[in-house]
């Protein structure tokens, strides 16, 4: 098609689409929405949209690994045209297509919204990709679409982003739609839950409510564990305001797998199921990390094709339905973190994002005919029915190398060297910089990651770990057994 008659359709879309967000009586505007895409995409192949000449100009939200793949994967896309990161990282900073802006203010913070909107603005973009959580839950793409309509956002709004933000909320709405999770109570009073614990005769985790980084997860061994993790949580404010409201719950055995799932709240496309390596310590020791490495796809003694049926078809269905149901549909991608118990799957947890390492594991898996900036789009436009989504027969592996001292207290700002990375190895940079003399350093605790593909899980593992040794710098810390469980 040419572009010049895709525009026309495109633009008469948009008409389309400004005028159904007029209509304020009870009619579902998410269903008019995509009966509209619907009629549109039936005059042109599906492959053929607005992103089909180069037009796409993306605002990138992060400075993780997560957001180094992300971008990694996207500049090889036709249709991406720029990538702007903020604030991005080393890895981002020599990305093709990419410009770091760390002179923005952390999209973190709601206060940065109202400059993020003027520099997009400014800068002509039209596509705004929200990386971690916290910019989703404190509502970046309500904000966008409000104050920037012309800018279309990947991502959940803030009242589904709640499915992160708040893990009672999560738990309750698990509970509502008879999802399959741990037995669990919430509290958000010390003496309550202090109470509770001496009750209970069976093992327990204490989850902080919010956003913790990842690290706000506790397994303790024994009460007087489990009675100080509360008082460090709740009391000594552990992990600040996340820490207001606390779940207890039934601690679970099994294999702990994550599935990274699209959905344009109608739709649902996963990706290959992947287990992450949450602990600091070889063999599952030390405290929880923000992930120390992945591998996918899991192998069938981990879950069948079975289970991932019974996944499909009792946790996910339900929870893309139920979101829509209650009033806050879901466009984005799904973390959906599970154990596979003895009596079936259980879920542990969701994320309305990538997660991360699992990106840096699965995104090197999809079928180079496949274009990501595609899947992204067609979840905002209610089409992702019509764009496939094909992976490789390859295994894929990551290996994170990070600071000394990470979970705890570490130093930054240590001088990296980057030598010859070996064929089919691939670096995502995460806690790293270029400063003013253009020297890569650190700057996180996670820093940078090895991944790497194979045509077993054998071969990826060591081709990682061959590409950790091109990585050097002071007091670098990693795990040697990723993956141990599955060889």
């Amino acid at each position: 098609m040419e572009a010049k008659q895709y525009r026309s359709y495109y633009f008469k879309g948009r008409r389309i689409e400004q005028s159904v967000q007029q209509i304020r009586d009870d009619v579902d505007k998410t269903m008019i929405l995509a009966v509209c895409n619907h009629i549109l995409m039936s005059l042109f192949d599906p492959k053929d949209s607005i992103m089909s000449f180069q037009s796409l100009i993306t605002l990138l939200l992060g400075s993780g690994g997560r957001e180094h793949a992300l971008a990694w994967k996207l500049s090889q896309s036709p249709l991406v045209h720029h990538i702007y990161c903020v604030p991005g990282n080393g890895g981002t900073a020599s990305t093709p297509k990419c410009t770091n802006h760390s002179d923005l203010p952390s999209p973190d913070n709601q206060s940065s919204f109202p400059t993020l909107v003027l520099f997009a603005q400014q800068h002509g973009v039209n596509f705004l990709i929200p990386g971690p959580e916290a910019p989703l839950v404190a509502g970046v793409v309500d904000y966008f679409e409000q104050h920037a309509p012309g800018i279309r956002c990947f991502g959940p709004k803030s009242d589904a982003a709640r499915m992160e933000g708040s893990k009672t909320f999560a738990k309750d709405f698990m509970r509502r739609h008879g999802i399959p999770t741990a037995a669990y109570q919430n509290f958000s009073s010390h003496a309550s839950a202090k109470q509770y614990l001496e009750t209970v005769d069976h093992s327990v985790v204490i989850k902080a409510s919010g956003l913790a980084g990842g690290k706000g997860v506790i397994i303790p061994s024994s009460k007087d564990e489990a009675q100080k993790a509360l008082t460090d949580i709740m009391l000594k404010s552990e992990f600040g305001a996340a820490g207001e409201e606390v779940v207890i719950e039934e601690f679970l055995e099994g294999n702990e797998i994550s599935i990274l799932s699209f959905s344009d709240s109608i739709t649902i496309k996963s990706l290959p199921p992947a287990q992450d390596h949450k602990r600091i310590g070889d063999g599952d020791t030390g405290g929880n990390t923000g992930g120390m490495g992945a591998y996918a796809p899991c192998p069938s003694s981990v879950v069948s094709q079975a289970q991932m049926e019974e996944i499909e078809r009792t946790v996910l269905k339900p929870t893309i339905k139920g979101m829509k149901d209650e009033g806050y549909p879901f466009r984005g991608v799904l973390f959906t973190g599970l154990m596979m118990t003895t009596s079936g799957p259980r879920v542990l947890e969701y994320n309305v994002r990538f997660g991360d390492p699992e990106v840096q594991t699965l995104l090197p898996l999809l079928d180079p005919a496949t274009d990501l900036a595609q899947i992204l789009y067609a979840c905002i436009d209610h089409t992702l029915s019509s764009i496939p989504v094909s992976i490789t027969n390859d295994v894929a592996a990551t290996v994170v190398v990070a600071a000394g001292g990470y979970p705890g207290s570490y130093a930054k700002g240590k001088p990296m060297k980057l030598k010859d990375v070996p064929e089919g190895v691939q670096l995502f940079h995460a806690g790293t910089a270029v400063d003013a003399e253009g020297i890569l350093k650190t700057s996180g605790g996670r820093v940078i990651a090895a991944t790497a593909i194979g045509k077993t899980l054998k071969d990826a593992v060591e081709k990682a770990y061959e590409g950790v040794k091109a990585i050097e710098f002071e007091g670098m810390y990693y795990r040697s057994d990723i993956a141990a469980r599955a060889l």
